[in-house]
């Protein structure tokens, strides 16, 4: 305690001191960079994301465990989707309304009509509100669902 208060007086901070600070600093998680969806069909998946929602391969690698890793990036944001397939882990079984991804879209209608073209349709909604904003959901591969929000005209909802 003595050598503490020595250090102290002599202008240093003691190690506990520092450790004290540094867990302060870190106790907190500093912004989202990622959220990670298991697949079966990567290729499949890949190009659903690219195709059908707009986002953008950023990279793609081998994890060290030996799962094939695809990061997708949206226009408009920072954080990551990364798309996993390690079939070591056996078959990936999405349970109903367990988890969704939700994206901005300017027109749900407008959207509507690209996955028209493509094929595809909302497996719920559009649902629509009086102040203009709305939801519509599409299925993913291996069953994931896709939230699109389109904001409200006036007010802060959806």
């Amino acid at each position: 305690m003595e050598a503490v208060i020595r250090f102290k007086r002599s202008g240093f901070v003691s190690c506990l001191e520092l450790i004290r600070r540094y867990r302060e600093r870190m106790s907190k998680v500093k912004k989202l960079l990622h959220t990670r969806y298991r697949v079966d069909d990567l290729e499949r998946t890949v190009k659903f994301y690219r195709d059908v929602l707009g986002l953008e391969e950023v990279r793609r690698h081998k994890s060290p465990r030996g799962s094939e890793l695809v990061f997708l990036k949206t226009p408009g944001s920072e954080e990551l989707i990364e798309l996993c397939c390690y079939p070591a882990s056996g078959p990936v079984q999405v349970q109903p309304d367990l988890t969704h991804i939700a994206f901005e879209v300017d027109l749900l209608e407008e959207f509507g009509r690209h996955l028209a073209r493509l094929g595809l349709k909302y497996s719920d909604g559009p649902h629509l509100s009086a102040d203009g904003g709305g939801i519509a959901f599409v299925d993913a591969p291996e069953g994931y669902e896709i939230e699109l929000i389109q904001l409200a005209q006036t007010g802060p909802g959806y």
